[in-house]
């Protein structure tokens, strides 16, 4: 017997060559962040309601699941976190969705902590993030360059490569919301 998630897949999209440029770029970042040369973290937003959407469900193999569905209740709750591997994971909460105002506002918070690391050890602070729209839109790129004056730089995974993420591989050490996490 045997239980399955149903998952979405956007593998035929992926462009085999840049994923593999950014994969080796990756690993050099993890190299770098092993040696302690900079510090490595890993962003990604995931959301939570009390609906459930029907494509994700467990079934038994060989079996169509059916689900009724019901009147959508609540609002979700969504939660963009930052992991460290094995050091860290900061956090913020908000109800609906992760917009740009949203996420830049986070982003700068990253920006501040970033400089003050930089100005005590040197040392920059990358931050590994899919290209979700807040990440990407016009508001957030006007950010960049004061960010990585401040010591942040973004590195941006391939599209339709987010699985190269390891955000969910390795179990932080210990958790801390980010300031002001009702952001």
């Amino acid at each position: 017997m045997i239980w399955k998630r149903t998952r979405h897949s956007h593998r035929n999209k992926q462009d085999p060559v840049k994923k593999a440029i950014k994969l080796a770029d990756l690993e050099m970042l993890q190299w770098a962040a092993a040696s302690g040369e900079i510090e490595l973290y890993y962003l990604d937003e995931s959301g939570f309601c009390l609906w459930m959407p029907v494509e994700y469900s467990y079934f038994f193999k060989g079996e169509q699941k059916r689900m009724e569905q019901t009147k959508r209740r609540g609002r979700r709750i969504s939660i963009l976190g930052l992991l460290q591997p094995l050091t860290t994971f900061v956090y913020g909460l908000v109800v609906g969705s992760f917009n740009a105002d949203r996420y830049i506002k986070i982003m700068d918070e990253q920006a501040c902590q970033a400089q003050q690391q930089l100005d005590k050890t040197g040392r920059i602070r990358v931050i590994v993030q899919d290209n979700g729209s807040s990440h990407t839109c016009n508001k957030a790129k006007q950010k960049w360059t004061q960010w990585q004056t401040q010591g942040l730089y973004l590195f941006f995974l391939p599209k339709y490569c987010s699985q190269m993420n390891p955000r969910n591989r390795v179990a932080p050490a210990q958790s801390a919301p980010i300031e002001g996490a009702n952001v």
